[in-house]
């Protein structure tokens, strides 16, 4: 059984279309304890207008901001559906670093009546991963479970904690990759960062048509977009052999605490050089000088089923799994 929030914690939702200040959700965001990039509008707005039906929605509690979800419409299984952004890796409300139990269950119940209002007839929600947070709390999850979402989706990502130095932290290397990682200096690969975008899109393009049959997530305009918007948040390592860009990752700042590999990828003609093990290796010693604490390799597992070759070799640098869960309620019940 339910218990029901106070009256004096009522809140209101609203939705984004017609609300002129947009730069206030943008300052809001890094405010909270588990906001992200993927949260931020000027991330969420780089795609055309055309290509989601945007639904996101502020809260407000005793008329002040209180919460954002970033979300949209869409017809999932013929069903009008409120589903977190399609735009965005993670989603959910953003949450204040003091949510209480209370709060937390408001939140929902008053989710799923403005939902219902809207004559939506399925929520689905994207979960932000719990080490995203700064203090950590599954009152939201907790909340949504105890009102019915059930889980839809459960991939594994894989996650390393860094240590203060690189030394500490190379020590979770297995002896594999730490031999990778000294080969990659004997063959003189280098590793920087780039702006020649349009050079590790063509590896990326051609490693995912021969791996996988598919094209990147972003066209090459739209990442370079993404570039320009956000330079100090998005950036490109690459490794060089030769000054032949031979491999890169390129990595999105989540927030303070958490650095995402979003795109790896490398010429399959070099990879006997072992160009990706020295790259991550730079970029761990680059994110440590830079005070994250935790890096994302990203997920090995589609639709619940594990890439085993890929998730060993983000094991072999230390890195652990936990859960990027999706979640959905059925209102027509």
């Amino acid at each position: 059984m339910i218990t029901r929030s106070q009256p004096d914690q009522i809140f209101g939702f609203q939705s984004l279309a017609g609300y002129s200040v947009l730069q206030a959700w943008d300052l809001f965001v890094p405010k909270t304890n588990n906001g992200t990039i993927f949260h931020l509008r000027s991330f969420l707005n780089y795609h055309p207008k055309s290509r989601f039906n945007d639904h996101s929605v502020m809260v407000k509690k005793k008329g002040s901001l209180f919460s954002l979800l970033p979300a949209a419409e869409q017809v999932l299984n013929g069903k009008k559906t409120l589903v977190s952004h399609p735009g965005a890796t993670v989603g959910s409300f953003t949450l204040p670093e003091n949510l209480s139990i209370a709060d937390s269950f408001c939140l929902v119940e008053k989710l799923i009546e403005y939902a219902k209002n809207e004559k939506f007839q399925c929520i689905r929600i994207s979960l932000t991963p719990d080490l995203y947070q700064r203090r950590l709390s599954n009152y939201i999850e907790y909340s949504f479970l105890k009102f019915g979402f059930i889980y839809a989706k459960r991939e594994v990502t894989s996650i390393l904690f860094l240590e203060e130095t690189i030394e500490k932290t190379k020590m979770k290397f297995r002896p594999s990759h730490l031999r990778a990682v000294r080969k990659a200096i004997d063959k003189n690969i280098e590793v920087k960062q780039s702006k020649n975008i349009g050079a590790f899109y063509a590896i990326l393009k051609n490693n995912l048509k021969i791996r996988h049959g598919v094209s990147p997530t972003h066209t090459l305009e739209e990442l370079i977009n993404l570039f320009n918007l956000f330079p100090d948040k998005i950036r490109l390592f690459a490794a060089f052999y030769d000054d032949l860009m031979i491999a890169g990752v390129v990595t999105f700042q989540v927030n303070q605490r958490v650095l995402l590999a979003f795109y790896i990828s490398h010429d399959e003609r070099y990879s006997d050089l072992r160009a990706v093990n020295i790259l991550f290796f730079n970029i761990f010693e680059w994110a440590i000088e830079s005070k994250f604490k935790v890096f994302d390799f990203g997920i090995f597992t589609v639709n619940g089923e594990p890439n085993m070759g890929l998730g060993r070799f983000k094991e072999n640098f230390g890195a652990s799994g936990i859960f990027r869960d999706t979640i959905e309620l059925n209102l027509d019940c």
